[in-house]
């Protein structure tokens, strides 16, 4: 298999979104429920520094790379099989409405909900109300980030099977 610019696109496509794909994977599986356990202060206090300390640059590349890189990808390869083509455009619009709506519209309300609350001055009924009117809703929005963004990474995976096929005939 030769390394050609379509194949190094691809291997950094599969990469961001397979990081973005474990990101996800990890809160809905490790870091959700284990703060899930505290009690309303110290579950709200602990999304408020997890939201505050994820907005970085790395952060933005992994989340949104895989949405900017996909779409340019589409228009670099537009001279590819129909195959290729009808993969990548199912990856990108899975991981775009998946994942980057779903979050625009969805969880980064739900977090600049949480992130105006002052917590230690908040009483334990307010407490417990902001919770609940969060945390169903916010996990619920994010698991339809982490299966979108599986989805997208396997598809993608798909896609990159079809590169190796069209690059070795």
């Amino acid at each position: 298999m030769d390394i050609t610019f379509e194949t190094i696109v691809m291997g950094v496509l599969i990469v961001l979104t397979g990081l973005s794909a474990g990101l996800c994977f990890t809160w809905t599986n490790a870091i959700t429920p284990g703060i899930g356990r505290l009690d309303d202060q110290g579950y709200l206090m602990s999304f408020q520094q997890m939201n505050r300390t994820i907005i970085n640059p790395l952060f933005f590349l992994v989340f949104f790379g895989p949405s900017l890189l996909g779409f340019i990808s589409l228009y670099w390869l537009k001279g590819s099989p129909a195959t290729l083509m009808w993969l990548l455009i199912l990856a990108m619009a899975t991981y775009f409405l998946g994942v980057v709506l779903v979050t625009i519209f969805g969880n980064v309300p739900l977090n600049e909900m949480l992130d105006k609350v002052d917590l230690n001055t908040a009483s334990s009924e307010e407490l417990g109300q902001l919770r609940e009117s969060f945390e169903i809703k916010w996990n619920r929005l994010h698991l339809i980030r982490t299966i979108s963004s599986i989805i997208s990474f396997l598809i993608l995976l798909m896609a990159f099977v079809q590169t190796i096929k069209n690059s070795i005939q």
